[in-house]
């Protein structure tokens, strides 16, 4: 199998797994990001307080998704352009998390992704003193970058997976995560309540 997957990042509003503001992704075909895309969502109801914490690593605001997708209506396109890759991210319990938290708030089914975790497979091929995404995407060659921009983030980590698999000679995912010793896990989708 070819190295096909697409990265993704998230951003949240708030401490809430559910709020999520902004969305990148970076497919990758044959080990080049060949389309990155990224939009603002209006996070769901409940979960949609910015905190100042938030907003100062992101700079996103609440004006800034007025007029944004909520999470419900932007999920197709989500869903359109990951298609059924393997799913990619820095610290993939978070995203994972974003996804399925989001999806129970707004009673939306979770498609059941698979995913792997850049950074278990940073942390196991790489001696770096730090493992966080500038760092590592660095090293991978993949320098300045606008961290915290969810498009630019997933571009970075599209970046680190490619590296490590030609650097440890993986054809794919899967490859690259059974010889670095990780799983590629799955999103379980929660069950969505059945109207009475």
């Amino acid at each position: 199998m070819p190295l096909d997957f697409t990265a993704i990042d998230f951003e949240t509003a708030n401490a809430s797994s559910a709020s999520a503001c902004s969305v990148g992704l970076a497919r990758v075909r044959a080990g080049v990001i060949v389309e990155t895309a990224g939009w603002l969502i209006r996070p769901p109801a409940g979960h949609d307080t910015f905190f100042e914490l938030n907003v100062g690593i992101h700079g996103i605001r609440p004006q800034d998704v007025i007029g944004a997708k909520s999470w419900s209506e932007q999920l197709d396109d989500l869903i359109t352009f990951t298609g059924d890759d393997v799913l990619v991210a820095h610290n993939a319990g978070f995203d994972m998390a974003v996804l399925r938290r989001a999806c129970e708030a707004t009673g939306d089914p979770c498609p059941p992704y698979r995913y792997a975790c850049s950074l278990q497979v940073s942390r196991k091929i790489y001696q770096l003193p730090s493992h966080r995404l500038p760092a590592v995407a660095a090293h991978a060659g993949f320098g300045d970058f606008a961290h915290h921009d969810a498009t630019a983030d997933a571009a970075a980590c599209a970046h680190i997976m490619v590296h490590a698999a030609r650097t440890q000679g993986a054809a794919d995912i899967d490859e690259l995560a059974a010889l670095c010793g990780i799983k590629v896990g799955v999103i379980v989708p929660t069950a969505v309540p059945v109207a009475a």
